[in-house]
C-alpha cells in the first residue's frame, strides 16, 4: 500500500510570521492559550527528521510538508518524495491564520494527494532506527493501543480529551464496542496496560484512552467519517486561533477508529518513547546514540536549563547514527 507521513513545522524566527503572531497573540496568557515559545520554536533538529526518514524508512511514497508557508534554507524541494503544503492549501481561509495545532491537525485529510494511509508527525518526533511499513499499518489498518487511561488531571489538555470522550460515547455503546473486538482490547501485547480495560468493560461510558506521545497512522476515510458526524463542533472550535478548553483533539480521530475497529493491535509503547527534555535530556542523548526505540518524542519546555547546550548535544547525538546529508537536504 501507498504510506504518507505528514509533519507539521513552523519558524518562529520568521520576522513576516513574528508580525502576524504578535498580532494576533496580543494580550494572551502565555499559558493558558498555548503561546510558550516551546511551541513555536525550531531547534535546529529539522533535518535528523528527513535523514530518519530517508535511512529508517525510505518505503515511504510522499512526504507532506506542513507550514504557514515558510521553507528552511537547507530544505531541497526539488526531492520528488516532498510536497511542500501551506496552510491556506487545505484550512478555509475563515479560520487563518491560526497558532493551534489541534485545528491544523482536523484538516490534514484534505491536504492534495494525500494517500488513504498516512501517518502523522509533530516536528519533535523522530525516527531513530528501522521500522516497516507494518510498523504503522497491517492488513490495512492503523497499529494502535487500546487501553484506557483513567486521570483525574484538570490540566486544559486533559478537558480537550473529555470534549473528544462527549463525542465517541453520543455514537459508540462501550460494552459492545468492546464485546465486538474483544481480541483487539485484549490482546496480550499490552501486557499490564490493559488493567482498566478489565476493570471497567463492564460499567459506563468510555473514557480517555492512552494517547502514546508519537507519530499516528491514520486512515484518511477516519477523518471523512469523523467530519460527518461533528462538523458542526469542529468547525465552531476552528475559530480558536490559539488552544482553548473547549478545542478538539486529534485523538479524537485516532479514537474513533479504535471504536470503529479500524485498527491492528500493538503496543505503541514497546518501540516508542517521549523524553520531556527539561528533566530527561541527558536519557534522550543516550537513547539516540543507542538507537534504544524506532521512535522517539523531545519534548520541549520554556524552562529547559542551558537550552542551548541541550540542543547541541541532542545534535551530537543525531549526527553519531546519521552523519550523512540525505536526499532532502541541498
Amino acid at each position: 500500500m501507498d504510506i504518507d507521513f505528514v509533519i507539521t513545522w513552523v519558524d518562529m524566527n520568521d520576522p513576516k510570521w513574528q508580525a502576524k503572531f504578535s498580532k494576533y497573540s496580543k494580550n494572551k496568557n502565555n499559558t493558558k492559550n498555548g503561546v510558550s515559545k516551546a511551541r513555536f520554536r525550531d531547534n535546529g533538529l529539522l533535518k535528523y527528521w528527513f535523514r530518519g526518514v530517508e535511512t529508517f524508512a525510505p518505503w515511504v511514497r510522499k512526504v507532506h510538508f506542513v507550514t504557514d508557508g515558510q521553507k528552511p534554507e537547507w530544505l531541497d524541494d526539488s526531492n520528488p518524495k516532498i510536497h511542500l503544503v501551506n496552510h491556506v492549501d487545505f484550512i478555509p481561509t475563515q479560520f487563518l491564520p491560526t497558532y493551534n495545532s489541534v485545528v491544523i491537525e482536523r484538516y490534514i485529510h484534505k491536504i492534495p494527494g494525500l494517500s488513504e494511509h498516512f501517518v502523522y508527525f509533530n516536528d519533535d518526533f523522530y525516527i531513530i532506527n528501522h521500522v516497516s511499513q507494518e510498523r504503522f499499518f497491517r492488513n490495512g489498518l492503523p497499529c494502535d493501543i487500546a487501553v484506557f487511561n483513567y486521570s483525574p488531571s484538570w490540566s486544559q489538555w486533559y478537558k480537550t480529551l473529555k470534549n473528544n470522550i462527549r463525542i465517541i460515547n453520543r455514537h459508540f455503546d462501550k460494552k459492545e464496542v468492546m464485546t465486538r473486538d474483544r481480541d483487539k482490547w485484549f490482546h496480550e501485547s499490552y501486557g499490564s496496560r490493559a488493567l482498566w480495560n478489565y476493570i471497567l468493560k463492564p460499567y459506563g461510558r468510555f473514557i480517555t484512552l492512552c494517547t502514546p506521545h508519537n507519530a499516528q497512522p491514520y486512515l484518511k476515510s477516519t477523518f471523512h467519517e469523523v467530519w460527518t458526524v461533528a462538523e458542526k463542533e469542529l468547525a465552531e472550535t476552528s475559530v480558536n486561533r490559539f488552544r482553548a478548553p473547549n478545542d478538539y483533539t486529534p485523538e479524537l480521530f485516532r479514537t474513533w477508529q479504535i471504536c470503529r475497529g479500524n485498527f491492528e493491535p500493538y503496543n505503541t509503547y514497546a518501540d516508542t518513547k517521549m523524553f520531556p527534555l527539561m528533566i530527561k535530556s541527558g536519557q534522550a542523548v543516550k537513547a539516540i546514540c543507542n538507537q534504544a526505540y524506532s521512535l522517539i518524542c523531545l519534548n520541549d519546555h520554556a524552562r529547559i536549563r542551558h537550552y542551548e547546550k541541550v540542543m547541541e548535544d541532542l545534535g551530537n547525538a543525531f549526527e553519531s547514527i546519521m552523519p550523512e546529508k540525505c536526499g532532502f537536504e541541498l
